[in-house]
This record gives C-alpha cells, sequence and structure tokens, in this order.
C-alpha cells in the first residue's frame, strides 16, 4: 500500500506557477484564508500551508493544524503569521524575501517620477475636463540629492536606478559599512543630515518597534519645505498624521505613499491631498514578483517537507548554506542520533557539536541545528524539526555549543558531537564523508578511534580488552541469525576498555542485545536504529 501524498493548502490565489513548482508529489487543496471558519476546518490536517497576506496564521490556526510542518508566505512580510507560536510548534516559517525587491525598487521610482512631475494630479485634472499646465509644473530629478533611509537590498536597487536620472544620492542605515557605501557610490550620512540634505527621501527599513514612526513631526521639521517623502516599504514607519499636517502646511512639498498603518486604507486623512500620490500596495503587485514569490515558496516546502533545511526559514538560524557544509546536514543528524541512543535515556547536561577541517571557515550552524534535530528525534514525543530542535533543548535546560577549528589531522572534515550527561559521563561521536561519493563514515565512539560506514543498524559495545571477545561476540549474533555486515574495533591500550561498533542488516530480535551483552561481559551495550 502506497503512503498518502503530504497535504499542501493553498490559501490565497497564487501565480499557476506555484502548484507547476510544487510539482505532482504532494496533495494540492485550495481554501478561503480570509474565512476563519473555513481556514480552521481545512488546516486541520494539512502538512503545509501558503497564504499571502490576507489569511492570519496565528495561534488558534497554528494550535488546528495538528499535522503543519510549514507555512509558507509567498511574499517578503509575515505580519499574518504568529512566528513564536510556530517555532514551539517545530513549524518552520518561510517566506520569499527576494521575490519583489526589483518591483518595489521600481515602484519607488515611479512615485518619485510622479511626485517630481505631478503626473497623479495633472492626470486627475485633466480627466475632469481641466487644462492647467502652469499649476503642474514639476522638477527635473536632475542633480538633485536622494535620501535613502535603510541601504538593502531594496534601498540598493533603487540607489541604483536613481544614479541613472542624474541624481546624487545619500544614505542613513547604521549597518551599512561605508565600504559597501562607496561600492553603491552612495554617501552615508546620520539621519538628520539627510532629513536636511535631500529632496526626495525614500524610507526602505522593517517595521519594529524602533522604526514605527521614525518620520514623525520632528523629522519633516528638519526637511526642505521642496523636499518629498516616499513610502514603499511598510505601513507605519511614517506617522500618518504628521504627514497630513506636514504636507498641509507645506512643511514639505508632497509625498508617496503604498503601505498603510491600517489597510484597506480608504479614509486616511492625507489621501485627499493633490500632492499626495497614493498606491494600495502595490510594491510586490506585478506579475514577475507573484510568479517568483510563488516558486521560490513552493521550492521551500518542498525541502521543507523532504527534511532538509531550508535557506528562507525565517524561524530557522540560517542563510545560504555553502555547497560544502551541505551534505555534512545528515551526518550531523545521524550523529546525534546515535549520541542520543549512547545516553540511553539519561538526562542530558549538555551538547557540543565541533566542526573541525577545511569547513570550519564556512558557515556551519545549519550541521548544529541538524545535530539536535538528531539528539531529540528519538527521546521526546513531540515532532523535532530544524525549528524547535533549539527550543526543546532550552525547554529541558540543556545547553548548547557550537565549536570550530581548521585542525583536522586524520580527514579532510570531521563532525563530533559530544556532552554531558546527568550521571557526570562524557559521550562522544565522530563521523566524517570520504572519497567522490562522500561515504558517511562513523570514525569515534566513546572518544575512541574507529573507522566504519554508517548503515542504518548498529551495534556499540564497551568492554575489558581480553582474548575470544570478538569470536564470543560474533557467535552470539550468528546464534540469534543475525548477519554482520561490518565491524570495528578499538582499544584505548592492550588490556584496557575496547569499544566494537558492528553494522547488521536489521533490527536485532527481541532479548539478543541483553543475550550478547552478558557474552562478552559489555559494560555498555547500544543498539543503534537509524531507520525513518
Amino acid at each position: 500500500m502506497s503512503q498518502s501524498k503530504p497535504v499542501v493548502l493553498i490559501a490565497e490565489e497564487l501565480s499557476p506557477a506555484t502548484v507547476e513548482a510544487l510539482g505532482p508529489d504532494f496533495e494540492i487543496r485550495s481554501a478561503d484564508g480570509a474565512n476563519r471558519s473555513e481556514l480552521l476546518a481545512a488546516i486541520a490536517d494539512v502538512d503545509a500551508i501558503l497564504v499571502r497576506s490576507a489569511t492570519q496564521v496565528d495561534a488558534e490556526a497554528i494550535a488546528a493544524a495538528k499535522n503543519l510542518k510549514v507555512i509558507a508566505r509567498a511574499g517578503v512580510g509575515l505580519d499574518n503569521v504568529d512566528i513564536k507560536s510556530a517555532t514551539q510548534a517545530g513549524v518552520m516559517v518561510v517566506n520569499a524575501p527576494t521575490s519583489n525587491v526589483i518591483s518595489a525598487a521600481e515602484l519607488t521610482v515611479g512615485h518619485i517620477v510622479a511626485a517630481s512631475r505631478n503626473i497623479a494630479a495633472a492626470s486627475a485634472s485633466l480627466k475632469a475636463g481641466e487644462w492647467k499646465r502652469s499649476k503642474y509644473t514639476g522638477v527635473e530629478l536632475f542633480e538633485k540629492t536622494a535620501g535613502i533611509i535603510g541601504l538593502g537590498r531594496i534601498g540598493a536597487l533603487v540607489a541604483a536606478r536613481l544614479q541613472g536620472f542624474g541624481m546624487n544620492v545619500v544614505a542613513f542605515d547604521p549597518y551599512v559599512t561605508p565600504a559597501r557605501a562607496q561600492q553603491l557610490g552612495v554617501k552615508l550620512l546620520g539621519l538628520d543630515e539627510l532629513l536636511g540634505t535631500a529632496d526626495f527621501i525614500t524610507i526602505h527599513m522593517p517595521r519594529t518597534p524602533e522604526t514605527t514612526g521614525m518620520i514623525s513631526t520632528e523629522q519633516f521639521a528638519k526637511m526642505k519645505p521642496s523636499a518629498f517623502v516616499f513610502n514603499v516599504a511598510r505601513g507605519g514607519l511614517i506617522d500618518e498624521d504628521a504627514l497630513f499636517e506636514a504636507v498641509s502646511s507645506k512643511t514639505i512639498a508632497g509625498a508617496g505613499i503604498d503601505v498603510f498603518v491600517k489597510e484597506p486604507a480608504t479614509d486616511v486623512r492625507f489621501i485627499g491631498l493633490d500632492n499626495v500620490t497614493v498606491t494600495p500596495h502595490l510594491g510586490a503587485s506585478t506579475e514577475e514578483a507573484q510568479e517568483k514569490a510563488g516558486i521560490a515558496v513552493a521550492k521551500s516546502v518542498r525541502l521543507a517537507l523532504a527534511g532538509e533545511l531550508v535557506p528562507d526559514a525565517v524561524n530557522v538560524a540560517g542563510g545560504v548554506i555553502d555547497e560544502n557544509v551541505r551534505p555534512g546536514i545528515p551526518l550531523a543528524e545521524k550523529l546525534g542520533r546515535i549520541f542520543s541512543a549512547l545516553a540511553s535515556g539519561e538526562r542530558l547536561e549538555s551538547v557540543e557539536l565541533n566542526v573541525a577541517g577545511e569547513i570550519a571557515v564556512k558557515d556551519v550552524t545549519s550541521l548544529k541545528l541538524a545535530a539536535l534535530k538528531g539528539v531529540f528525534t528519538d527521546v521526546v514525543s513531540d515532532q523535532v524539526s530544524y525549528v524547535n530542535a533549539p527550543v526543546l533543548a532550552e525547554q529541558r535546560g540543556v545547553e548548547t555549543r557550537l565549536t570550530t577549528t581548521e585542525v583536522s589531522e586524520d580527514y579532510r572534515n570531521v563532525l563530533t558531537v559530544s556532552g554531558a550527561l546527568a550521571s557526570g559521563e562524557q559521550l562522544s561521536v565522530a563521523g566524517t564523508l570520504t572519497g567522490p561519493k562522500q561515504i558517511q563514515k562513523l570514525v569515534g565512539v566513546f572518544g575512541q578511534e574507529v573507522e566504519i560506514p554508517l548503515s542504518e543498524h548498529l551495534l556499540v559495545l564497551r568492554y575489558a580488552d581480553r582474548p575470544g571477545v570478538i569470536g564470543t561476540l560474533g557467535r552470539a549474533l550468528g546464534e540469534a541469525e543475525v548477519n554482520i555486515a561490518g565491524m570495528q574495533v578499538s582499544r584505548a591500550g592492550q588490556g584496557g576498555e575496547a569499544v566494537a561498533v558492528v553494522t547488521i542488516d536489521g533490527a536485532l530480535p527481541e532479548g539478543v542485545l541483553t543475550a550478547v551483552a552478558a557474552a562478552v561481559d559489555a559494560t555498555t551495550a547500544r543498539e543503534i536504529n537509524l531507520e525513518g
């Protein structure tokens, strides 16, 4: 009997390319996400939900979704997703952070051009039967100063496009280095200096408690009377009441606004002013942006439901995973599971992932997440994901660390999961990838060196080194009709503690592990099952 396909709920109208990008491996359902009762009923048994801005995926919706693994927002903002609740539930949240950057930048420039030449007001006047050329005399952009608040992806694109008009571009962004600004051909200024210098001011900041209302009465007073301000980023960055007063009193010349505190916005006071150009949140409303967003989140959903890390996940430490790091993710997860199996249910005090070798200079945060996911996969009843694994560790008081070193004497790269148990015992397990096929190998257990390809079924035994143990071990497994696929034995020294790692073809029959442990007088005997 074939397994049922994962279920993906599309809660809002998305580009047809979105469904095409998902492919045939999923059951696709549709619902009206803005209809609360319909949403709560539809989300109950789905594995993923795709939304835009109209669907509120809050704590109630997340609690109603018993199988939910990923929430995908086909766009940039995540105001409609309760990220904290999703994280606690082990649900990955993804968006499409770069899908609309060109569209938003172009709309910003459109607003600036429209304001400089009074395009919207002149169009409305002419359609009303008026011919008032002198009333709508504008200004050139050439050699004017554009002030960009927030020099991120969109801000940088706006800068490049305005430079094409021959404008001087200055910017305020406390997180951008002078070298980066120089690369973009932009001069960095303090906020107050920018406000007093620029002829056209556009804001491209995220909405946070610190940035909400950052352009208000005090800031308008510092601008030129001929200045225009623009917001195509997030509603509320510019104080709406203060903007109305500033434009009405001619403190500034005008504005272009695409985003509002409350949307749909139909009763905002400044909308009726002739020298304010408004659009109904069109920053991402291009065919290209919608298609890019849909395809991007569809790819993320595929990765998430396949159990892989997703670069665009917002509640997972990430970013783009280096191609040299990515093969280590499944290895790190398996090492975490082996570590937990060796701990055999004893309470963990700490877990550390050490990354040694060439990849240590890369961003290896993803490997730590994978290791933690492995550590908790077989020991907690909750669904464990890359998202909530750090939360599970924190809830249980388990200290987690990531350490790196470029020194690896025997292998190009080695991953070691180690930690302390409540009893005070220290455990460690190490692995590597070898050869062109990147074969996963176990290279260390309990601090002893081994080298054996990883399999789904392993036995790990600790015992006092003495003659005849290996024969006894083989005989005990043979009598239980357990086939040995491979074996590695390591010892601390003659007559000291020895470790045997045995790969077998399947799970041990009941009682065999106990019998084998007794036969070799093992101090530790663990069966490790990495299936699933």
